[in-house]
């Protein structure tokens, strides 16, 4: 019998970009999750648990270890029919589709995650990043997330206020591989308006005020609009999506810091007394334009926060060109950029 061939990483992420893994296994229960990963952490091999590959850059060279793709799938809402006047906890296995959930969300008038349609990816990678779209994070909803603890060997479920969401952050972000997300509990409202809309780029296109809410469909559809036009949605036939989305996350800045940018950079006012700025205005107005860069990795011609494949590209290119933004943002304006994805074999 011939010798099967590596599964190769570019073919599972959404940049395109990573070499073989040393082994690989497809994981369709819980159980199987659990198997897998605790068969290889006692070989004593490195482990890279994967959803829907939309956060990596995987090195060239691979993985040296067991990818455990999880691929389980369910969704258990406690309210199969009707309105309970106390929303609906939906319970979702980690493999799930992140925007298959969103629709069907949508669908059954299950309101708090309609802003956040067309992220790619699986549910449980949701809240390890904090994923966030449009004015919605998903700790805004998440009830709690059940994981396969590597350190106890055990399973643990954390409530919502022990999993220490920040922006783009999490307890499982912090420690690194040792929770294995296994299903995500949100608590989801019911109804057929949105949750208020907070972000102005959306009631712009909605026609409404900020603040104000809107039917969930009409929500659904142009958030799928403006991602589209950011290149934010994946298109197999559009290099402006093979990307991992926004690249670097938004800077948080002191006061003091803030003062050192031009007046008119953008500001957000936060609770802990920081400001906010937006990544994509310090890239432009450092000289990076929209498709900047050369060969086969460039910016996003549509969003200068998406670093893209333009096809056969190396994870080296395009960490160069990551290096080339991050450095050219840091002499404009003293503001050292944080990369979103996380990376495989590689160092920014």
């Amino acid at each position: 019998m011939p010798e099967q061939s590596p599964t190769l990483l570019r073919d599972h992420t959404t940049l395109r970009l990573g070499g073989p893994a040393a082994r690989w296994e497809r994981a369709t229960t819980e159980a199987e999750v659990v198997e897998a990963v605790s068969a290889a952490d006692d070989r004593g091999e490195p482990v890279l648990v994967l959803g829907g590959g939309s956060n990596l850059v995987v090195s060239d060279e691979g993985f040296p270890g067991t990818v455990v793709e999880v691929a389980t799938t369910g969704v258990r809402p406690d309210v199969e029919d009707g309105v309970s006047c106390g929303g609906v906890l939906v319970t979702v296995a980690a493999g799930e589709d992140w925007d298959a959930l969103v629709a069907r969300a949508v669908e059954r008038g299950w309101v708090g995650i309609e802003a956040l349609s067309g992220i790619p990816g699986a549910v449980g990678a949701t809240p390890i990043q904090n994923v966030g779209a449009y004015g919605q994070d998903v700790s805004q909803t998440i009830a709690s997330v059940r994981v396969w603890d590597r350190t106890l060997r055990g399973v643990r479920t954390f409530a919502a206020a022990d999993c220490h969401f920040g922006y783009r952050h999490s307890r499982f972000k912090a420690d690194p591989g040792r929770h294995v997300v296994l299903d995500v509990t949100f608590q989801l409202a019911q109804g057929d308006l949105s949750t208020p809309v907070r972000y102005a780029e959306l009631a712009r296109t909605l026609g409404v005020e900020q603040g104000q809410r809107a039917p969930l469909a009409d929500v659904r559809a142009a958030v799928l609009s403006l991602r589209a036009g950011k290149g934010m949605v994946l298109d197999d036939e559009d290099p402006d999506t093979w990307s991992a989305g926004s690249f670097f996350t938004n800077p948080f800045l002191t006061p003091e810091e803030a003062a050192g940018l031009p007046d008119d950079a953008p500001r957000w006012p936060q609770p802990d007394g920081t400001l906010k700025t937006s990544a994509a205005w310090l890239i432009e107005h450092a000289g990076f334009s929209r498709g900047h860069g050369q060969g086969r990795v460039s910016l996003s011609t549509k969003h200068t926060l998406a670093l893209t494949n333009r096809g056969g590209a190396s994870a080296e290119e395009l960490l160069g060109l990551a290096r080339e933004v991050r450095d050219g943002v840091a002499a404009r304006f003293g503001v050292r950029l944080v990369n979103e994805p996380v990376l495989v074999g590689l160092e920014l």
